[in-house]
């Protein structure tokens, strides 16, 4: 039962939240680069928090403790895999972004790629991302809204979708007028208050004498669901008890395949949508890279463990829950065991959590329709008032349309398969678009085309299921984007040698233009980057373990990983120093060298 006390809590968080978006309604409304990209003006902390705050959403909390409640915590494998892509997006790719100097990473398709091809795969990825993966994005996060509403609130029935559109409409109208400004810095506010409530939770939850804090928690259940680590075997995907239990096959596919291969918003490899956005918008190159390894390390080491510990909770506390209701327990938790007050607290956490989201989906995807759609297509030479307006009334669009997949989308964690299958193979052409010159935008237009039809095979075919079909769609897709690249027309030379002036990737897939193009380009040292990329892998999983290991009383082997991390943390940190100097020292040569 919701309280007077809980709805004071709950006002107040929307009002500080509308007054942040309201300060900075007339700076966004100044150009559409003010609107979409803060001016290029966001310190890396802000840019970075912004980040885990969108990732962040009312959907995560619910998602995990249904994983968990499933598979134990080794069910975190089907994210925790995307780790490695998210730290490649950091060392290689943050600076690229920045450097760039693009709106959206779609603009990215026509400095990279030439003709009627580039400007057909950009209008094409404008609608495809923008409106149709988008709205599915924002549906599922909808879906866990929805939960709130009727669980919490008590909304039943045909009200819950008018619920969820009036909530959406709140957000649209406050993103609409805040822009990326507003949207930033109210992301900082709203992540703040996400943790704190889920901090709260699970402190709330372990203190019931059903549960019996994490001692409790081991005394009832078994010993398998602590188990970081999934127990690979020969059965089928996952068992049908709590304990994850995975084919081999199934392991390799989220370990070895997953990260590089598929792509998933949020953790795209080589960065992309809103990632690349929060980049594009940071000060200079290296805010855009610190923004980035602060998203990684908050994103996966920092976050889950207040929702493993909950859904851990849930197992305990409804051991009765159907399969298809297992991320209900989340929200029951909160009903059941809170206070007045705190419940208020936790609701609007939960509030926080959807609206830094949407929010950011909501300008991200009106982003690509009016840069890449509208601008590039229909209105070509009107104001940056006329665009802006434009701007709002697509946010307002993508409300309406994100608000209805409610009623058809049940599973949060199937959903997030759905993507990533969807994506699967095209990963490896966003990476090799940057490192190698032959890609061209028929290699990226069939990557995005030929997973569905993988995912045919795999299942009518080979009758694979998530992730083992992950193998078939990988092959197939990777097949037709090679064919794809060598049967049609390279990029256009002047094209290419534009970006790689303008962008410096570096790399032997750039070799004859950094020859042609004197010792100005290729100041990008890879084999530092690999040990940078691999450091920042080991301090990730280490952070996340060790958190882990002190939550649940392993003190000693917490401490051990907890020195570790900070160990591997220093190194990094120095070595990014030196680097940065070297950086400068090369490209004051180069200048000089050119005068």
């Amino acid at each position: 039962m919701i309280f007077p006390v809980d709805i004071t809590v709950i006002a107040l968080y929307f009002a500080v939240s509308f007054a942040i978006g309201i300060y900075y309604a007339k700076r966004a409304g100044a150009s559409t680069e003010e609107f979409f990209l803060s001016g290029r003006k966001l310190p890396w902390w802000i840019a970075g928090t912004a980040m885990v705050a969108t990732t962040f959403a009312a959907d995560t909390p619910l998602a995990v403790t249904e994983l968990v409640a499933r598979n134990g915590i080794a069910g975190n494998w089907l994210w925790w895999n995307m780790v490695a892509g998210s730290v490649l997006t950091v060392f290689f790719f943050a600076k690229l972004w920045r450097r760039a100097g693009i709106m959206t990473d779609v603009e990215f398709i026509e400095i990279r790629y030439s003709g009627r091809p580039a400007a057909f795969l950009r209008g094409f990825k404008a609608v495809y991302l923008g409106v149709f993966m988008n709205c599915i994005i924002m549906g599922w996060v909808n879906v866990a809204l929805a939960e709130i509403l009727s669980i919490i609130f008590g909304v039943r029935g045909d009200y819950i979708v008018v619920a969820v559109m009036l909530c959406m409409l709140v957000v649209g109208v406050y993103s609409a007028v805040s822009g990326q400004w507003g949207v930033a810095m109210t992301d900082v506010f709203q992540f703040v208050i996400a943790m704190t409530g889920c901090i709260v939770l699970a402190v709330v939850v372990l203190k019931q004498p059903q549960v019996g804090g994490i001692a409790g928690l081991k005394r009832a259940l078994p010993d398998d669901v602590f188990s970081f680590f999934p127990a690979v075997g020969s059965g089928g995907r996952y068992a049908a008890h709590s304990v994850m239990a995975l084919s081999f096959g199934a392991f390799v596919a989220h370990i070895f395949v997953q990260w590089w291969a598929s792509w998933y918003p949020g953790a795209e490899p080589g960065g992309g949508g809103y990632i690349a956005q929060k980049m594009m918008s940071a000060k200079d190159e290296r805010h855009s890279l610190l923004a980035t390894l602060w998203f990684s390390i908050a994103h996966y080491a920092l976050r889950p463990w207040p929702w493993i510990l909950v859904g851990l909770a849930t197992l305990v506390l409804y051991p009765d829950l159907d399969a298809a209701d297992k991320k209900a327990g989340y929200v029951m938790a909160m009903r059941d065991f809170l206070p007045p007050g705190l419940l208020g607290l936790v609701s609007a956490a939960f509030l926080a959590a959807y609206m830094s989201t949407i929010s950011t989906h909501l300008n991200w995807g009106s982003s690509y329709l009016i840069n890449d759609l509208y601008r590039r297509f229909i209105k070509k030479d009107e104001t940056e008032r006329h665009y802006v307006l434009a701007s709002r009334i697509a946010t307002l669009l993508l409300v309406a349309l994100s608000s209805l997949l409610v009623m058809v989308i049940n599973s949060i964690s199937g959903a997030w398969a759905f993507i990533i299958e969807c994506g699967a193979g095209l990963g490896l052409v966003l990476i090799m678009r940057w490192y190698w010159w032959r890609i061209n935008a028929w290699s990226e237009i069939v990557a995005m085309i030929a997973p569905f039809a993988g995912v045919a095979i795999a299942r009518l075919v080979f009758h694979l299921q998530f992730p083992e079909s992950l193998f078939a769609i990988v092959i197939l897709t990777t097949f037709a984007w090679l064919a794809a690249t060598f049967l049609t027309p390279p990029t256009d030379r002047r094209t290419l040698e534009d970006f790689y002036a303008r962008v410096r990737p570096g790399g032997r897939g750039w070799k004859s233009f950094c020859e042609s193009m004197g010792s100005g380009a290729g100041n990008e040292q890879f084999l530092s980057q690999l040990v940078n990329w691999a450091a920042g892998v080991m301090l990730i999983y280490t952070s996340l373990f060790a958190i882990g290991r002190l939550l649940l009383g392993d003190y000693i082997e917490g401490c051990v990983l907890a020195s570790s991390a900070a160990v591997i943390f220093a190194v990094i940190n120095i070595r990014l120093r030196k680097q940065d100097a070297a950086l400068a020292h090369y490209t004051e040569r180069s200048t000089v060298g050119n005068e």
